[in-house]
């Protein structure tokens, strides 16, 4: 049986990718393990970046939100700007108008803000679906020159905005608010609730370009996507607990469900590899525009992924499990 979220990477290369289709030479990047969206030749100049994400199991009021920046946020790390979407909202019975019409001007709204056309999908309302759920297809264009690959060099610096586990409390606060009470007071849920706009990187990401060598967003199993980077490009990391930041009141969160933040959820955090010389313009950059980044560690020509802890150094956490599936699958069934 196969467990709850994201497909571990061994299923995907025994199953989904032996089960691909033609062969296509407009295809210059498709399926690929830590590779969230697909580039295709487009023009002499121009790739096309295409990718597709699921949005389901997120408070009502932010469902228009993220129907729009989960897929445009994979699209962004690519160096693209979302162009174009389709999106498909599958509904459960019971849904009414006005949950539908407050999706659709979030989502106009957030295209209105990135320049971004939707222009096609489908809308239905059926009696197998348990819970409103979108899927979108984000495209965009970027020139050849300016592709960004999840890809490092042995000394390119690990990069992190200081969004590490907000998505896992976020959720926490709207899920398990009456646990969280015991910790956190009301006014601390309700201003973790409000963040739930923070979690995409496409302003980040946006902003980072021009001094990054590659990008990731830190979707389901937090910054143990970093395994996928070192797999990707044949290189280790070292990663320092000390320089680690993060939401005093994610922390709290953490603390309570006695939970590590190597492994947890971490939507919008943008991981971005980055070479030396352009560390502190980058840095400065995101500050600029109110995003905080921090320097996390490094990628290194020896092959060990590793913590560097004050009680000394063990290897670095792998993606076994992600908390905010447990997180959903507890709320689902409720």
């Amino acid at each position: 049986m196969l467990p709850l979220g994201k497909l571990r990477n061994d299923v995907l290369r025994e199953v989904i990718f032996q089960n691909l289709g033609i062969e296509d030479a407009k295809v210059v990047y498709g399926p690929r393990e830590g590779f969230d969206s697909a580039v295709l030749e487009y023009d002499d100049e121009n790739y096309l970046v295409v990718a597709t994400d699921p949005t389901l199991g997120v408070p009502a009021e932010a469902f228009g939100f993220f129907t729009y920046h989960f897929a445009s946020s994979d699209v962004a790390v690519f160096g693209a700007r979302p162009r174009w979407l389709v999106v498909d909202f599958l509904l459960p019975p019971g849904t009414t108008k006005e949950f539908l019409q407050k999706a659709m001007e979030d989502l106009n709204r957030e295209c209105e803000r990135y320049k971004t056309a939707v222009i096609g999908g489908h809308t239905g309302v059926y009696p197998s679906i348990s819970g409103p759920t979108a899927t979108t297809t984000a495209m965009g264009l970027v020139r050849k020159e300016e592709l960004k690959l999840p890809l490092a060099r042995p000394g390119d610096r690990i990069i992190v905005t200081n969004k590490v586990a907000l998505e896992f409390a976020v959720s926490s606060a709207y899920f398990r608010a009456e646990e969280l009470r015991k910790v956190l007071t009301l006014r601390e849920i309700e201003e973790l609730r409000s963040l739930y706009r923070l979690e995409t990187v496409l302003p980040d990401a946006l902003i980072a370009k021009p001094f990054v060598r590659g990008m990731h967003d830190a979707t389901e199993g937090g910054l143990t996507a970093l395994h996928e980077i070192a797999d990707n490009s044949g290189v280790g990391f070292r990663v320092y607990a000390e320089r680690l930041q993060l939401n005093p009141l994610v922390k709290r969160v953490l603390d309570f469900y006695k939970l590590e933040p190597w492994s947890v959820s971490s939507t919008g955090t943008l991981i971005a590899i980055t070479p030396p010389k352009k560390v502190s313009r980058l840095i400065e950059e995101l500050h600029k525009n109110g995003i905080r980044a921090f320097e996390l560690g490094g990628f290194t020509e020896e092959k060990e992924r590793v913590l560097v802890e004050d009680s000394g150094e063990r290897p670095f956490p792998e993606f076994d499990g992600d908390p905010y599936v447990e997180l959903y699958a507890a709320h689902h069934g409720d």
